[in-house]
Order: structure tokens, then C-alpha cells, then sequence
């Protein structure tokens, strides 16, 4: 069996003296999607944010396509292909849509590649090109989810981290967002995804994992996950 794409080992993170994740563990194999689910407040973000080099971080190993990230910069893991949509989309205001897509290709120079992506973006994002002179702030929140999307593929990842989908949007968007995902997937993107919609989540997603006050207490297929009477009770209220 070839080894993950990402493997963490351990991982303990959090904000100067504060620790918010303990002791976690997770895989991503290639061309998965994978779903991190738990409480507000159970450390998710935090976690992401750990992955990606924007917060103090330790651990036994943070593994990514060979490379252990522990020691490196963001930028320096942004560059090797782990690549972080954050919460809440934090565009550039006053930017046009297209400019806030090419902001996402800034380590790159490979200028027809750059092209390329671009417009993959704005294929699997069709209203994205349509608004590509538009100021991204003006746009509906589910666009600026696309657009927040979008500079994250420009960054050529090899897996994308997405922190909260669907927030403040509504149910046809969160479907249109599903979908655009599946088809990045399709194209060799593996996913790791935080999403407050647990059930959306097991449903795109093929593994799981469970995070508790800063643990993972629970993995396992998203199948099984969504069948697991104890997480029916904690998430959906049954």
C-alpha cells in the first residue's frame, strides 16, 4: 500500500501558552476527501491552521508527500502543494474577482500554467467569470465562497484544506459547492474539509474523523461514521 498523501502523528497545537489540539492523528490518502467533524469550539480550525504553519505546532510528525512540515514556513508548505481556504473566505477587498484568484498563484511563475488554472477556475466556477472585473467583496456569499475556492486551486494544490463550506449559505449553494468539490476532486485534488453540516460532510466525504476538546476520539469511513448511533445523537440530534 502506497504511504498518505498526508500523514500527523501526535500533533499538538494551539495559541502561545493556550493548547486547543492534543495528541491528534489523521491520514488523507491520495484522491481522498476526508471530512474533520465536531462541536464549535472542539479545535478544528485550529488544527487546519496547525497543518498549514499558522499557529505553534508540535508533534511526532506532520508528513506531506515525503516531507515533514513541522519546521517549515507557510509559504514553504503553500509551495509544496498544502494549501488552506480559510474560514469566513477572507478575500482582498476593493480587488477584482480575477485578481483575487491570480493572488492565489503568487509563489508561481509558470505563467501558461497559471493561465491554465485560471481558466479551470472559472470553468468549474462559471460565475466567477462572469463577475471576473467585479469587486470580490460585492459579491454574494456563496460567490466569494467560490472565489475564496478558486485562489486556493490557483495555488496548484495537491490537497486542499477547506475550514467551514457552507456557513451563512443556503441549501442550493451548499448543493452547487458539493458539487464543484466533487469535481475537483475528480481532477486529482485530494480534500481535507471542515463542514458544520455533519451530514453533508459524511455524505461528500469518503473517511472521517472526530474531533472532541482538541482529540480525535473517532475516525472511520464517512459510511460508517454517519451510521454510528453515538455521533447521531451528538450532531444531529436523533
Amino acid at each position: 500500500m502506497s504511504a498518505p498523501l498526508l500523514s500527523v502523528r501526535h500533533m499538538t497545537a494551539g495559541y502561545g501558552d493556550v493548547t486547543v489540539v492534543r495528541d491528534a492523528s489523521l491520514e488523507v490518502s491520495e484522491g481522498q476527501i476526508v471530512c474533520l467533524i465536531g462541536s464549535n469550539g472542539a479545535g478544528k480550525t485550529t488544527l487546519l491552521r496547525a497543518l498549514s504553519g499558522l499557529v505553534r505546532r508540535d508533534g511526532e510528525l506532520c508528513d506531506f508527500q515525503g516531507e515533514d512540515v513541522l519546521a517549515m514556513s507557510p509559504q514553504d508548505i503553500v509551495a509544496l502543494g498544502l494549501v488552506h481556504v480559510p474560514e469566513g473566505r477572507r478575500l482582498f477587498q476593493t480587488m477584482s474577482v480575477k485578481d483575487n484568484l491570480l493572488m492565489g498563484a503568487y509563489l508561481r511563475s509558470d505563467r501558461g500554467g497559471i493561465a491554465a488554472d485560471l481558466d479551470r477556475v472559472m470553468t468549474i466556477f462559471p460565475k466567477l467569470r462572469e463577475r471576473a472585473s467585479q469587486d470580490a467583496s460585492t459579491m454574494s456569499g456563496g460567490e466569494q465562497q467560490m472565489c475564496a475556492i478558486g485562489r486556493g486551486l490557483m495555488a496548484s494544490p495537491r490537497l486542499l484544506l477547506i475550514d467551514e463550506l457552507s456557513l451563512g449559505l443556503s441549501p442550493r449553494l451548499v448543493d452547487e459547492l458539493v458539487a464543484a468539490l466533487k469535481t475537483v476532486n475528480a481532477q486529482g485534488i485530494s480534500i481535507l474539509l471542515i463542514e458544520q453540516d455533519v451530514m453533508t460532510a459524511l455524505d461528500v466525504a469518503q473517511q472521517g474523523f472526530v474531533l472532541d476538546q482538541g482529540r480525535i476520539t473517532k475516525s472511520g469511513s464517512a459510511a460508517d461514521l454517519a451510521a454510528d448511533s453515538s455521533i447521531q445523537a451528538a450532531y444531529l440530534g436523533q
